[in-house]
């Protein structure tokens, strides 16, 4: 291993320009999304749960009428969560490319380079928001389809894109974390599923918070997917309403993005050690 990867962060140690610093991000996403580009199927497999959860699900749910969701048909109702749920569980395994480029070398490359790290970390966090927005697409065309009422508009459709952004980089970043903490290819797929199925049901993603006991309550407002699917919800359905505030939905998964950013440039170099 060369000395270089053993030293502090670029960006820590001396200042890199605005400039050079999305120049390297970018770049480290292009080198991502050129991978989803050459394995169509993994993109493909990554929306057929998606729609699963919507015909089948959604279908059945909706004949309960015990879910109070406040006027919205439960279809209507649901849909932004499994939009948000799609996105966390793509995102969630996002990690584990981290730890095949370290057995293949490459991130020693990476951290030989004069990159910034919080680049290199938030280069692969936006390249997962590319797998996200495929997926936003296809929830959007099977929902239209099952008489799902959509609003109509630049403002609230520019609105959804750039939850569904900030929900992937906000997974996909917590992903690099657990990577970079367990290094191990078997260890990161076990935690992956323990960190999914909590993170989903511990949400508003499937039913409203008015339902939730109180220490259930608790936990789901301080779950980055709460805020993602209060935010879609209001920005994608004729009728919905957001909880907490639309200011309050992107300032805290913003505040997320940031503190997770944050915990993966210190923790990016950890991976080869």
């Amino acid at each position: 291993m060369s000395s270089r990867a053993d030293s502090p962060p670029a960006g820590w140690a001396e200042a890199v320009r605005p400039i050079d610093f999305l120049l390297q991000t970018f770049a480290v996403a292009e080198g991502d999304v050129r991978k989803l580009i050459h394995d169509p199927i993994e993109l493909f497999t990554r929306m057929v749960q998606p729609v699963l959860w919507l015909v089948i699900f959604g279908q059945v749910f909706t004949r309960v009428r015990a879910i109070p969701t406040g006027g919205l048909p439960y279809l209507d109702f649901m849909t932004p969560g499994i939009l948000a749920q799609s996105v966390l569980f793509g995102a969630i395994f996002y990690g584990i490319s981290l730890i095949w480029e370290r057995d293949l070398g490459i991130v020693h490359k990476f951290l030989a380079s004069p990159a910034s790290r919080t680049a290199l970390v938030l280069g692969r966090a936006l390249s997962s928001t590319v797998r996200s927005l495929c997926q936003m697409l296809i929830v959007y065309f099977v929902a239209a389809l099952l008489g799902v009422k959509f609003l109509i508009g630049i403002g609230p459709f520019v609105g959804v894109v750039a939850a569904v952004m900030l929900g992937s980089a906000i997974f996909a970043t917590f992903s690099l974390i657990a990577a970079c903490v367990v290094k191990s290819r078997e260890r990161f797929m076990g935690m992956g599923q323990v960190l999914t199925m909590p993170l989903f049901f511990a949400s508003n993603a499937i039913y409203p918070l008015s339902m939730m006991p109180r220490w259930l309550r608790v936990l789901s407002t301080a779950n980055p997917l709460s805020y993602e699917v209060d935010a879609l919800r209001d920005l994608m359905i004729v009728g919905g309403k957001s909880t907490f505030g639309l200011r309050v939905d992107f300032g805290a998964q913003i505040a997320a993005l940031v503190i997770l950013l944050a915990i993966a440039t210190w923790l990016y170099p950890k991976i080869v050690q």
